[in-house]
């Protein structure tokens, strides 16, 4: 009878061994599931973060003026008055991009290298810190900087999208009058 008792007992042992093992895997199983959920967690967080700002942190267009410098009667620099859009966080247009598409060619410029700001009701001429804030774009279409957009002649129109750092993007289209006086400054 000796012998089956042993021969019990070390089946015993070897299913507890068995059963500590399982227990053991399952353990570093649900340990890697929680480290992975975390890591989804963190990752879909800043995403939503990001997709957010891309639709809320633009720019609302106030007016749009554009003026004959020139005694031309073309439209050859655009104003436009700029703050935050509802919701929008603090925008920063150093960091902005404008895209102008005219009847004639298109053309991306940036910061101090195809417009420059200037403060209307703020004293920063490139952050929107509040609601309230108001800053100018200035866009010189016939200095060059922006190369492939001549100025606008009577009743032609201009799409003007500007794109802040989150990737957020407002659209202005912009139509000239369709006569335009020489030394004029016009709403678009």
């Amino acid at each position: 009878m000796t012998q089956q008792q042993t021969d019990r007992g070390q089946v015993g042992i070897g299913t507890l061994i068995v059963f500590i093992a399982m227990v053991l895997v399952a353990a570093i199983a649900a340990g890697v599931l929680i480290n992975t959920a975390g890591f989804l967690q963190s990752q879909a967080e800043a995403t939503g973060e990001e997709s957010s700002a891309q639709v809320t942190d633009r720019v609302q267009v106030i007016t749009t003026l554009g003026s004959d410098s020139n005694d031309d009667g073309e439209l050859d620099h655009l104003n436009l008055t700029v703050s935050r859009a509802a919701g929008a966080n603090e925008i920063n247009l150093e960091q902005a991009i404008v895209e102008i598409t005219g009847p004639d060619g298109f053309d991306t410029v940036a910061h101090d290298s195809g417009f420059t700001t200037t403060a209307v009701t703020d004293s920063s001429d490139t952050r929107l810190d509040n609601r309230s804030d108001r800053i100018r774009l200035d866009l010189d279409l016939d200095a060059g900087e922006i190369g492939n957009v001549d100025p606008v002649s009577e009743s032609e129109e201009l799409t003007i999208k500007i794109t802040t750092a989150s990737g957020a993007t407002t659209t202005e289209v912009a139509r000239a009058p369709e006569t335009i006086d020489d030394g004029e400054t016009v709403e678009l």
